[in-house]
């Protein structure tokens, strides 16, 4: 298994996963940097929506405060791609690589 580090800087965008409780429909979308937007709704509890997009640093603090702005707690923020290179997130993907 090959074992890469992961190398995070401020100017390359990468692909995060934002999740925050409650509603947003696609329409936050492009407020939200062009990033997706899906709900998760399960019986009675509050929906989850979560944002996943690529975006640098910069754009990631701005959709923070934004959402802190609004009111909205982060339940998470996950680097899902953080600056690999494709063939080393498909390996990634595939179980074939270790992050350290």
């Amino acid at each position: 298994m090959k074992q890469i580090k992961q190398k995070l800087t401020l100017d390359r965008p990468v692909t995060y996963q934002i999740k925050v409780p409650g509603y947003l429909d696609e329409r936050w979308s492009e407020w939200a940097g062009g990033m997706t937007v899906t709900v998760e709704s399960e019986g009675d509890e509050v929906p989850v929506t979560t944002l996943t997009g690529a975006v640098d640093q910069a754009a990631l603090q701005g959709l923070l405060r934004r959402l802190y702005a609004m009111g909205l707690p982060l339940i998470s923020v996950i680097c899902v791609e953080c600056g690999l290179e494709d063939d080393d997130f498909r390996k990634l993907k595939s179980g074939n690589i270790l992050l350290e």
